[in-house]
């Protein structure tokens, strides 16, 4: 087999493990900022995790669990929370395209 023939194979793999990824999480749902924001007030002692990320300006990343599913936000400037919100500052935020 030659350099390139594991290409497929690779990105099957990769794939799978996207798919699997996203099956232990559960389903992650995108959502604005207001959104995101409502959610939390509606949540009793909630957690959010928070990471920057950015190739060339910096975003802000957020998640948090509600009801069964994750909801992730990303805003161009942070966002400010209560002080009963619970924060994780996560080194990063990587989520299943």
């Amino acid at each position: 087999m030659n350099a390139h023939g594991g290409g497929g194979a690779a990105a099957a793999a990769a794939a799978a493990a996207i798919a699997n990824a996203i099956k232990a999480s559960g389903a992650i749902v995108q959502v604005e900022s207001r959104d995101f924001e409502s959610i939390l007030a509606r949540s009793n002692k909630p957690l959010v995790v928070c990471a920057e990320g950015g190739m060339f300006t910096t975003k802000y990343l957020y998640l948090t669990a509600y009801k069964g599913l994750i909801f992730h936000t990303k805003t161009s400037t942070p966002l400010n929370f209560p002080s009963d919100i619970e924060i994780v500052q996560a080194k990063k935020i990587w989520i299943p395209g």
